[in-house]
């Protein structure tokens, strides 16, 4: 083939950001040809590196110079990568997902991001999700990673790759022994880093095959919130934005402890109770109200909680990994290879005491502090302090004295818990070439991911009904008055004070949770690829190759009993368990049209695949493009394709689980002033007659209102798949026929991506806005407001927003991706300087997210704001003298706004502005040395100029100051570390 030496030189613009040599095939070892190699992108073995999709490649020596443990930390740095669902510094409230590490192109969502390892599927690392925890893929294994950035591996790959494909390509026919250690920390003294990796390899049988082994160990130690800061300072205190009262966010509201504090504070008719720092009970409002300000203060006064001090700001993350690349050559046409992968990840979460309300125990909220004798009297609850029995009453009709209340429960010590997740993966298969010009590859792969997670901090609620219902017991001391609970360990509850539950009744109360999940994937298949003919003598043969595979996944979670009802104060949350399978058929082809004559080539391209599900039935995905390349140094390209994702299993088979989100309530501060917003806010009784009581105004009470929102979604068994239209083109230039700039390569792309039929969560947000802002009355009945103030909820607040999963969405994505490089010697620095320059820069044209098909003009865009910059870019410099390199690397976010769903203020309305994020720039630095060529030593410096983030007061991360999955938090970091090689 007359055009190998060509397509070597366009590797260096067409898919790689560094312009080092590239290595494109995806898996080598499992490739007989010695001379094809098989792109990302296209299963058509072929001898050069041309692709009509753009693919972008990140190489070992990019992936060393950032230094990461984890991978993910490498590839955000990327800009067509979007902020990502999970990661180490997001998850700290995740209920089950505390550490798992995402990706999601062009921010579309992890689900329509197939990541691949080798050119095959990974086992997600998420119950019911098709998302890949990258915990499971080892840094020190992966040799560099190619980015599909279109829809058109759909086609290639199957479901999923809606928004691209990343696929890791790890290292195989090693030989010899490499051994690496590092440490590192933060500035701050946490968070620290150890990695110990061991890579041994050799051939044998003549040469006929190769093992390559892996070991290694990584450690991510605990970062607290509270050693941390924000551009605002220190983040040591408790603070909440001032968003939800209607001031600067950017501030935080100091002091501003939770009112749930570990003294308790008790509500009966006319007053609140609660205990002074001393430890002295006194009544602290004068109304039905639901703060202590008149007797401890502005806000919540000195008695309050601070829960940043709990806090993960990273949660500590320990892993093992074992794995085995191993190829055998049965004979000159038959090649077995197996890979086998074991990953092992434990997690650790840790958030402040749970703030516990009477109503998450009794479901009118009013606690008894009376009980029924046998004989009909009644006996007062003697840990009842007696102011507050004094006033309480009945108010629920039962005839027995009651009261609300609300306490921390630092008796039970921090939600804390601990996830063990077990990844195993293996791929066999044989491979070859028979024929002058085919090949074939018969495989089956195999991943099973499971997770043991066991929590505490939470508390039994039928158990704590129990134990208020108190009698005496005939031995001048006090029982539970049901026998039956007294003979499973009942002990009566003094809820009164700080730390007043312990031993036997501590030990009575506690809920201890498990979870327990499984995923499962089988993936089996065949193709058969080669050479047809040429349209005329001299050209290169028309190319094709079909396949057929098979597919199944399984996935399974459970909660403890207790969880799965609801019933220890926190969020119910059902088991979920579901299957599908799917057959498919495949096919592609390339057709060389024009080669050396009146241009210098012109070809084009094809896939279908069409697919079986047990779900959804039959779909169909497609792409079609062509390259034309004028001349040899430039080339342009462009294609088109039609995608599918099918629904995964929490989509369709989750159950209705519980989650308590953070909102701003549109109505908070309205009064009846005859406009839209009044009148639809106004139309609630509770909103009346809450502004009844504050002259007009609909007027909501600090934390209590506006964190006591809860709402339940699930999965929907009756959805489709969704269905994209993906269009890229672009130009690729490589000047090689130029001496001074045969090292540089620039390409530009232009991607459209649209999803019609997407599978969405209807953000509770944009619900909440068009019902209120739009008067879109569709929308409403998914929110409850509750109708009377009830213990510290005040009349109107907002009680549930409920959403779920619908093909009611669409999404769209545009914009233009840019790729230079340069690389060049530099002689009068020393015999071996040479200067390596990359940079990734890409800007976003437009971005909306389509919650109602049946209401189009109701697009949420996402461009522009915090998470989805118009422009970012990273940029990479390479010195190297030989023995000595300096690496730096840069990373940009361009400003950006606070979502506007969150803030209710849309571009060009008035205080728009207030919401700007300025940009950001990263610096990272790494110098490595090189001795006697066996040794390597590196040291670095990750966020040099230490950076502090954007305050935003728990708004975009649940539990976090800013926004922790974009921008980083943890401020400047140091590593060092050796690298062995024999």
């Amino acid at each position: 083939m007359k055009r190998a030496l060509v397509g070597t030189a366009l590797s260096a613009i067409t898919l790689t950001t560094m312009a080092a040599p590239a290595f494109a095939q995806d898996d080598e070892s499992d490739a007989p040809m010695a001379n094809t190699i098989v792109v990302t992108g296209s299963r058509i073995q072929s001898t050069d590196f041309e692709t009509v999709a753009p693919v972008q490649v990140i190489d070992e020596q990019s992936i060393e110079a950032t230094g990461a443990v984890n991978i993910q930390e490498t590839l955000l740095r990327n800009p067509v990568f979007g902020t990502p669902t999970l990661s180490r510094t997001n998850t700290s409230f995740s209920t089950s997902a505390t550490g798992i590490s995402t990706i999601d192109l062009r921010n579309l969502g992890v689900n329509r991001t197939l990541v691949l390892v080798d050119g095959r599927r990974f086992v997600s690392g998420l119950p019911g999700s098709s998302a890949v925890d990258l915990n499971a893929i080892p840094t020190a294994l992966i040799e560099r990673v190619d980015i599909l950035t279109s829809g058109s591996g759909s086609a290639i790959y199957g479901s999923d790759a809606v928004a691209g494909v990343v696929n890791f390509i790890t290292k195989k026919d090693f030989e010899g022994v490499q051994a690496e250690a590092s440490a590192g920390i933060t500035e701050a003294g946490d968070s620290e880093e150890y990695t110990l990796g061991l890579l041994v390899g050799g051939n044998f049988a003549d040469g006929r095959g190769n093992a390559t082994v892996h070991a290694g160990y990584t450690y991510e130690g605990e970062a607290f919130l509270r050693n941390h800061k924000t551009e605002a300072g220190p983040s040591e205190q408790d603070s909440l934005s001032e968003l939800f009262f209607g001031g600067d966010y950017q501030t935080p509201v100091e002091p501003f402890l939770s009112s749930y504090s570990p003294f308790g504070t008790y509500f009966t008719d006319n007053y609140a109770f609660t205990y002074a720092p001393a430890g002295v009970l006194q009544p602290c409002t004068t109304t039905n109200g639901t703060s202590c300000s008149s007797a401890l203060g502005t806000g919540t006064g000195p008695t309050g909680f601070n829960r940043t001090f709990y806090r993960y700001l990273a949660a500590p993350t320990e892993r093992f990994s074992l794995s085995l690349n191993a190829n055998y050559e049965l004979s000159e046409s038959a090649n077995v290879f197996v890979q086998g992968t074991y990953a092992s990840t434990s997690v650790n979460s840790n958030i402040e005491p749970f703030p516990l309300a009477s109503e998450d125990i009794w479901g009118d909220g009013q606690m008894p502090i009376e009980t029924y004798l046998p004989d009909g009297t009644i006996f007062r609850n003697p840990y009842v302090p007696d102011a507050i029995y004094n006033d309480a009453s009945d108010t629920n009709g039962d005839g027995l004295r009651d009261l609300f209340f609300t306490k921390r429960l630092t008796d039970f010590g921090p939600r804390a818990s601990s996830a063990d997740r077990d990844t195993f993966r293996i791929v066999t298969g044989v491979n070859g070439e028979f024929g002058s010009a085919w090949n074939y590859e018969v495989f089956f792969n195999y991943g099973r991911t499971k997770q043991t997670q066991l929590g505490n901090g939470q508390i039994n609620t039928p158990n704590a009904r129990l134990a208020a219902q108190i009698v005496p017991d005939g031995n001048g001391g006090y029982m539970c008055a049901d026998p039956d609970a007294v003979a499973q360990g009942c002990v009566p509850t003094n809820w009164f004070g700080q730390n007043s539950i312990t031993g036997d009744s501590l030990a009575y109360l506690a809920a201890p949770t498990t979870f327990n999940a499984k995923v499962s994937q089988i993936q089996t298949g065949a193709f058969v690829g080669g050479d047809l003919f040429s349209l005329y003598e001299g050209a290169d043969p028309i190319q094709v190759t079909a396949g057929v595979e098979y597919r199944k996944e399984k996935s399974s979670d459970i909660w403890d009993v207790l969880s799965q009802r609801g019933l220890n104060a926190g969020n119910a949350l059902p088991p979920t368990s579901g299957s599908f399978d799917v057959k498919e058929i495949y096919g592609e082809i390339k057709v060389p049209l024009v080669q050396d004559s009146f241009i210098y080539d012109a070809s084009v391209r094809a896939a279908a695949r069409y697919s079986d599900y047990s779900t959804v039935g039959g779909t169909f995905s497609w792409n079609a493009g062509g390259e034309i390349a004028p001349v040899r140094d430039i080339r342009f390209r462009a294609m088109y394709a039609e995608t599918v994702r099918a629904p995964n299993i929490s989509e369709l088979y989750s159950g209705l689980s519980q989650t308590f989100p953070t909102l701003t309530d549109p109505c908070s501060a309205v009064s009846q002033d005859g406009s839209a917003l009044a009148q639809n806010c106004f139309a609630d009784p509770g909103v009346q007659a809450n502004a009844a009581l504050n002259g007009g105004v609909f007027t909501l009470n600090g934390t209590s209102d506006t964190q006591g929102v809860t709402g339940f979604d699930g999965g929907n068994p009756d959805l489709s798949e969704e269905k994209g239209k993906t269009f890229t083109a672009g130009v690729v230039i490589a000047p090689t026929s130029i001496d001074a700039l045969r090292n540089m390569s620039l390409s530009v792309d232009y991607y459209n991506v649209k999803i019609s039929d997407a599978i969405v969560l209807t953000p509770r947000q944009f619900i909440l806005n068009q019902c209120y802002q739009s008067g879109q009355n569709d929308f409403c009945q998914f929110v409850t407001r509750r109708p009377t103030a009830i213990g510290p909820y005040s009349a109107g607040s907002l009680d549930e927003v409920n959403t779920g999963p619908t093909n009611s969405g669409g999404y769209k994505a545009e914009g233009i991706d840019v790729k230079f490089a340069y690389r060049t010697d530099l002689p009068f620095l020393g015999e071996d300087a040479g200067l390596n320059f990359t940079l990734n820069y890409s800007h976003l044209l437009d971005g909306y997210l389509i919650p109602l098909t049946a209401q189009p003009e109701s697009k949420d865009p996402f461009v522009g704001e915090v998470g989805a910059s118009k422009d970012r870019f990273t940029a990479q410099a390479f010195l190297d003298f030989g023995n000595v390199s300096f690496a730096a690397t840069g990373t940009y976010f361009g400003p950006a706004y606070l979502d506007d769903q969150l803030t209710g203020v849309g571009k060009g309305d008035e205080g728009y502005e207030d919401y700007r994020w300025h940009d950001e720039f990263y610096l990272d630095l790494q110098t490595r040395f090189k001795v006697a060529d066996r040794y390597e030593f590196f040291v670095g410096v990750d966020n040099v100029l230490d950076n502090d983030p954007v305050y935003a007061g728990g708004l975009v991360t649940t539990g976090m100051e800013t926004d922790t999955g974009t921008y980083d938090p943890l401020g400047r970091r140091f590593y060092a570390g050796a690298k062995f090689t024999l």
